[in-house]
């Protein structure tokens, strides 16, 4: 048997290779110690006596699901080897081999909260011409292919899809390498497949891009290799290009918080969490996609918008759609585990159940005055045959396993009837030889019972056993308070039930495989069916958050960029807040203007301004209406960002070199079509050259580039800029200040701010008394210096050492120093009615204390 092992561990030495033994699939050697610590399994040894003992571990073959699951979600590979034959008939070594190869990328996951999420496998061929990717979700048979220029857009799409493991076909630098690993992709090597496979020319159909079709018969080879059965319900590739759709990078996406919260890598937070509104599985998954993915087609686009405005307006079409709808199962990952052939009764019942929805669902379409929905209902085939099928073939509650009875109905087939029919006479025989007995012997608590050791007995109580008439009874089995018997005629009639039993099962389960086989024929008619059902479930989903949240729809045009924006929001901002507290902003950017310079206090909302205009571009090219009173908006063909601060792990770069990356992708691709949200661009360095370098930025965007752009500073030197940039205009978001407090407007108002409330946002967050009081000392010295006066950074340190020079005298009284003065400012400023007692007592403490300072 280690023989036997050792041979196929040696076809697999990248995989855990799952060994079947009986009712265990066992590890052995280094995957035993590996896998008993990352499983937590007891680790055992086999051929304990010899020098060196085997380490092995092993795990029920019930629950194997479970601990390749737990591998594979750690990137690594498990090969699952099977007993090919019936050890009761084999003679010698029972005959072994893989039945499947379960990697990250194909790993077809059936909880809950994987129903929502796709797992692409990813594919990528490289040559002098570029690259070719390939991409697929195994569990839905979607494939998508592409061609890209460079290792970068390969990074980038691979990112954006979240793939877990890509299949490579020539050699990785080592910066590319550790790219992948960072990335916690895994990496594999492709297959190479001998002879003709119907799939991948069926799936390469449509591919004109040789380096698409690399990349697909790539891809189509890894999985036959590793799946070992027929893929039917693989799809035709559809081919794509990156620049057909509204191109974000995977850092825009995270930024945008599109589908996850950046913080917490959680649905909620994210436009996702906001617009979800779906009832299906395929119609959540076809959501991100979509977000994914915005449009740049005004035609296409207004299709989806046509199809919310009249489910918007037909409320009880909409309603009864919505509740066919609950009643429909994933169609497109129920028909991935038919093709597979691991589709249980029950799963074929959820498919008949969610078919016998699609009239109900069709009907309320074509009861609507729309013809946009009767056109929709037009081109669904409701595939009634199918539903019937199932229906009428399996019972109603059938038991999970397929292979123990149980599943057909009475009437389907005339044998398994006969042999039913037969096993229910017999259990009546039973029932009338205990009664016959019990009279013959006067035993009346004799009874035939039934287990799987021993078959059908007589069983007799202690007390009765001189009654047992021991020239007709056997003894079989004695017990603590019993004694158990067999008759010939018993055994005679247990041949009969049992084999009818027997042959009752294996007939329901080939009865069950020909169903099966049969609703395997409609697999592409039960793709498309899906495809349109998620559709009409994002559609429905667009209206209800549209409806609940009072969103517009959006209009749009081509022949400029202006953008017009009236009472816009941040759709998930305005959700987290209490009802009608957000505070709406318009954004109206004409051909005069190309640059909003965005100034305003920290926490004042500059970051949320410029995201609601990014999110809602493209909440508009998803097809979904706009949190605004009203939006008339151009198509955007790209959108960059530069938001927040943080280090770029996968790529080892610092807070400052990700934000000149970031720049540098807006600077160098976007068009006049673009859209670009910078948000303090040059913090990560020293004040001068930051300043220096937004400066320059906000220029060349002006002059050479032209996109609209959203340019949040807190560089107030930078407002100047207005005078000699045309298409540049100043903004800023209001804030007041009363009784020495800070008050943000939240309200985006002309012109720039008038100053910075950096000290004030610093009080809010509870800065101690005394780092206020001295920041604002240093404040006024360079207030009252002047920046160009400040001289060379030697100079400037003298604000901060015990002999600074005092302020110009005509700034303070000759009578009063700098210090009292300082506290006299914060007495008339103090704003009594929000302080206790004891916090005025500290304050007067503190005020002493900086006196007696001032006199030494």
């Amino acid at each position: 048997m280690m023989e036997q092992y050792y041979e196929i561990k040696k076809q697999y030495p990248d995989a855990f290779l799952f060994y079947r033994v009986g009712d265990f699939y066992e590890l052995f050697e280094d995957d035993a110690v590996k896998g008993a610590q990352i499983l937590e399994l007891t680790l055992t040894h086999r051929s304990n006596k010899t020098e060196n003992p085997v380490p092995m571990a092993g795990v029920p073959h019930q629950a194997v699901d479970s601990y390749v699951n737990t591998l594979v979600e750690k990137g690594y590979k498990v090969a699952l080897c099977e007993q090919l034959e019936d050890p009761k008939k084999a003679k010698g070594m029972v005959k072994r081999g893989i039945i499947q190869l379960v990697t990250p990328g194909t790993m077809m996951a059936e909880g809950p909260t994987e129903a929502k999420e796709s797992n692409y496998l990813t594919s990528v061929v490289t040559s002098k011409a570029g690259f070719g990717l390939a991409y697929s979700d195994l569990s839905t048979g979607e494939i998508y292919a592409t061609h890209l220029k460079d290792f970068a857009a390969v990074s980038n799409e691979l990112l954006s899809l979240r793939t877990r493991e890509v299949v490579y076909n020539g050699p990785l630098t080592a910066e590319n390498q550790d790219f992948l690993y960072k990335a916690n992709i895994t990496v594999s090597e492709p297959t190479p497949l001998s002879g003709e496979h119907a799939e991948i020319s069926y799936v390469e159909q449509s591919l004109h891009n040789q380096l698409e079709k690399l990349a697909t018969e790539q891809l189509v080879g890894y999985l036959l290799s590793t799946q070992k059965r027929s893929l039917a319900h693989l799809q035709v590739a559809q081919s794509y290009e990156v620049s057909q759709y509204l191109q974000m990078s995977h850092v825009v996406q995270n930024n945008l918080e599109l589908v996850a919260s950046a913080k917490t890598g959680k649905k909620m937070g994210s436009l996702f969490w906001v617009i979800d509104k779906t009832h299906t599985a395929m119609g959540a998954r076809l959501l991100k996609q979509w977000l994914a993915r915005p449009l740049l087609s005004v035609e296409a686009i207004n299709h989806r918008q046509d199809m919310v405005q009249a489910l918007l307006d037909g409320y009880f079409t909409r309603e009864n759609v919505i509740d066919a709808l609950k009643g429909v199962y994933d169609l497109e990952r129920l028909t991935g585990r038919i093709a597979f052939g691991n589709v249980n009764a029950r799963e074929l019942l959820q498919l008949s159940r969610s078919l016998h929805a699609v009239p109900v669902i069709l009907d309320a379409l074509m009861q609507s005055d729309s013809p946009d929905l009767k056109n929709f209902a037009q081109e669904i085939d409701p595939l009634k045959g199918v539903a019937e099928l199932i229906s009428t073939t399996l019972v109603k509650d059938p038991p999970i396993l397929t292979t123990e009875g149980g599943l057909i109905q009475d009437g389907v087939d005339q044998q398994l009837d006969r042999y039913r029919d037969a096993m229910n006479n017999g259990k009546k025989w039973l029932a009338q030889m205990q009664a016959e007995e019990r009279e013959k012997t006067g035993i009346d608590n004799l009874k035939v019972g039934y287990n799987k050791v021993f078959g059908y007995y007589l069983q007799v109580s202690n007390g009765n056993k001189d009654k047992v008439p021991l020239d007709r009874y056997t003894r079989k089995q004695t017990l603590t308070n019993a004694e158990r018997y067999i008759t010939p005629e018993l055994k005679e009639h247990e041949n009969l039930i049992m084999e009818a039993q027997t042959r009752s099962t294996d007939l329901e389960y080939d009865l069950f495989v020909k169903l099966r086989d049969e609703v395997k024929k409609y697999i592409p008619a039960l793709q498309k069916l899906g495809n349109q059902l998620a559709a009409l479930d994002v559609y429905t989903g667009f209206t209800t958050v549209a409806e609940q949240n009072n969103y517009c729809r959006p209009s749009f045009h081509t022949d400029s960029q202006d953008i017009k924006v009236i009472a816009g929001r941040h759709p998930v901002v305005e959700k987290v807040m209490t009802a009608g507290s957000y505070i709406p902003n318009d954004v109206k950017m004409d051909e005069q203007t190309n640059v909003y310079l965005i100034t305003g206090p920290n926490m004042s909302g500059k970051s949320t301004y410029m995201r609601q205009m990014a999110l809602i571009a493209v909440m508009a090219q998803v097809g979904c209406f706009v949190p605004a009173d009203q939006a008339d908006l151009p198509i955007f063909d790209q959108i960059f960002t530069r938001i927040g601060a943080a280090d770029d792990l996968i790529s080892g770069q610092s807070t400052f070199m990700v934000e000149m990356s970031e720049a540098n992708e807006a600077l160098q691709y976007a068009t006049k079509r673009s859209l670009v949200l910078f948000d303090e661009i040059g913090r990560g360095t020293a004040t001068y050259d930051g300043m220096a370098l937004a400066g320059a930025i906000v220029k060349y965007l002006h002059d050479k580039v032209g996109a609209k752009t959203l340019f949040a500073t807190h560089y107030h030197e930078l407002t100047s800029m207005d005078q000699t940039l045309a298409h540049l205009k100043n903004i800023h978001v209001g804030a007041t200040e009363e009784n020495g407090k800070l008050i943000f407007l939240h309200k985006i108002l002309p012109g720039p701010a008038d100053q910075s409330y950096g000290i004030h946002v610093a009080q809010l967050a509870g800065l101690p008394h005394k780092v206020l009081r001295e920041a604002t000392k240093l404040l006024k010295r360079l207030e009252a210096q002047g920046a160009s006066e400040l001289g060379p950074a030697s100079q400037q340190l003298d604000l901060f050492t015990a002999e600074a020079a005092p302020a110009p005298a005509e700034e303070v009284s000759e009578e009063i120093s700098p210090a009292k003065q300082d506290v006299l400012d914060q007495i008339s400023n103090l704003y009594l009615a929000d302080k206790t007692p004891l916090e005025v007592m500290q304050l007067v403490a503190d005020w002493q204390d900086d006196l007696k300072d001032d006199k030494q």
